[in-house]
């Protein structure tokens, strides 16, 4: 029967299935969550000290020199730190994938390739354990969910690594641009490095998240209006606290004064702890399968199709 030709009926009295929200909070409680985060960019844009502030813990050792005579400590190769972040009795399985830095090179061909292949080799390990005979109850998932991917504050422009990186990534992940070290720039340098960079994504055809579905409703559509409109965001990250009018906020100072990294007047990183945490941290989940695996995995189950033709012929 098609779903237009349903009736919907009110029952004459309570039969409780309208607990079924409670019972699967309760099952999800009990399970647990998990965030699969990828961070890109440059090396020294405070990739580590950005995802500690985001979540309130420290959960990466940051590569800056601690003294001005220490060489740059640098990410060679790509790294997994996992830790299990608890609040309010929900239990968050953190995995972030820290990349070296790119376009540090004289020659940077081909410098994204490893990031690429890491996050499609996510894809692949899940539909093996997906298509096993004998496969888990529930499958570990280690496909990226978010790329948290760093420019660098010149207030000029994107270079072309950048759009070419942005690019080939925005096709297997969910990009989120941000305008790193951003109290390097005036607020009228900030906005404007943000129209040029909006521009670029706009010319070079590069589709970032957050995308809109037929599924969502009107607030929705409004709510990812307002992030398009703000992405990149402008941030500042910092672990540090310091004493503001008698309350310790996390903040960097410098000569010129103090940078509340919680003050929405000096960055917008509590725009993204929101929108990351707050707001689509389950659409972050949901779009990573419903679109970018599903267009690996199609893409493979037609690859083995394929191949299995001459065999049967």
């Amino acid at each position: 029967m098609a779903t237009a030709d349903v009736q919907e009926i009110r029952a004459t009295s309570y039969v409780g299935f309208d607990s079924i929200t409670q019972q699967i909070e309760h099952k999800l409680l009990k399970r647990g969550f998990q965030f699969n985060v990828i961070v890109v960019g440059q090396t020294g844009l405070g990739k580590s000290t950005l995802i500690n502030t985001i979540f309130a813990s420290h959960l990466i050792d940051s590569k800056g020199r601690r003294e001005a005579s220490e060489p740059v400590r640098q990410t060679t190769e790509i790294q997994t730190v996992s830790h299990v972040i608890t609040e309010n009795g929900v239990r968050l399985r953190l995995n972030i994938v820290d990349t070296p830095g790119y376009g540090d090179q004289v020659n940077n061909e081909n410098c994204w390739d490893p990031i690429i292949k890491y996050i499609k080799d996510q894809h692949s390990a899940y539909l093996r354990k997906e298509l096993t005979a004998m496969r888990d109850r529930y499958i570990q998932d280690t496909r990226i969910h978010c790329c948290l991917y760093f420019i660098n504050p010149t207030g000029h422009s994107l270079r072309p690594i950048d759009v070419i990186v942005m690019k080939k990534l925005s096709e297997v992940v969910n990009v989120v641009p941000v305008i790193a070290k951003a109290d390097s720039l005036t607020l009228e340098e900030r906005e404007s490095f943000k129209q040029k960079i909006r521009g670029e994504l706009f010319h070079h055809s590069i589709r970032l998240y957050p995308f809109d579905t037929d599924e969502y409703d009107e607030e929705e559509v409004q709510l990812n209006e307002s992030i398009r409109n703000m992405i990149p965001f402008a941030v500042v990250g910092s672990e540090r606290e310091v004493n503001v009018g008698g309350k310790a906020v996390r903040a960097r100072k410098n000569r010129w004064g103090v940078v509340n990294v919680e003050d929405e007047t000096h960055c917008e990183f509590v725009s993204l702890r929101n929108f990351l945490t707050r707001t689509h941290l389950q659409d972050l989940i949901e779009t990573t399968a419903q679109i970018h695996y599903e267009a690996f995995r199609s893409k493979q189950l037609l690859a083995l199709k394929e191949n299995a033709r001459p065999q049967q012929a």
